[in-house]
């Protein structure tokens, strides 16, 4: 179900930092602050991209699990510092239930992301391509990286502008109870 205008208007704030959404029901096994922002689920766009193999691929796809989409470019050193620690958390929590999916933006296409995994020894992400930069524009995002927790029903819970160290004990504990619970609200 495509998203509506207000859904959009509303993840986009979210991203700006133009609104700040709180969770009134929140678990006590939650953190107070948690490291990433969290909200009531909402319809995320139906984003497209590639696959490695050049094949177009939907967040549809991974329909039953959570997800982490990061946005991000081989290019910007804030997203290189990120990569190793999304790499690192997808080795410890990757499976059926839970799955890291980092969209790059790279207009370059293919080459570039496969010479950055080779040299930055990513190991364990997928690789997923947006050359022509439409996650940019159809989730109104001025900065990157930008990362979306998604629940398993496709419906966005939570967000981090910027970078993260996706890997800490204390993001890997907080997924894993998101996870776990099925929904952090």
């Amino acid at each position: 179900m495509p998203a509506s205008r207000r859904e959009l208007l509303g993840l986009s704030l979210l991203v700006t930092g133009d609104a700040i959404v709180t969770s009134g029901s929140a678990s006590a096994a939650v953190p107070a602050h948690p490291p990433l922002q969290l909200f009531a689920p909402k319809t995320f766009p139906a984003l497209r991209f590639l696959d490695e193999a050049g094949q177009h691929i939907s967040l549809a796809s991974f329909h039953g699990k959570f997800v982490l989409l990061s946005i991000w470019a081989t290019w910007y050193i804030p997203c290189q510092k990120e990569m190793a620690t999304l790499d690192r958390l997808q080795a410890k929590l990757g499976g059926p239930h839970f799955q890291i999916v980092p969209v790059s933006i790279d207009t370059g296409g293919l080459a570039p992301v496969k010479e950055f995994y080779t040299r930055f020894k990513i190991q364990h992400l997928g690789i997923f391509l947006d050359p022509s930069g439409s996650a940019m524009e159809i989730l109104n995002l001025q900065e990157i990286p930008v990362s979306f927790l998604i629940n398993s029903d496709g419906e966005a819970i939570g967000l981090r502008s910027g970078t993260a160290v996706w890997d800490s004990p204390r993001m890997v504990r907080f997924l894993t109870h998101v996870i776990s619970s099925k929904s952090p609200t």
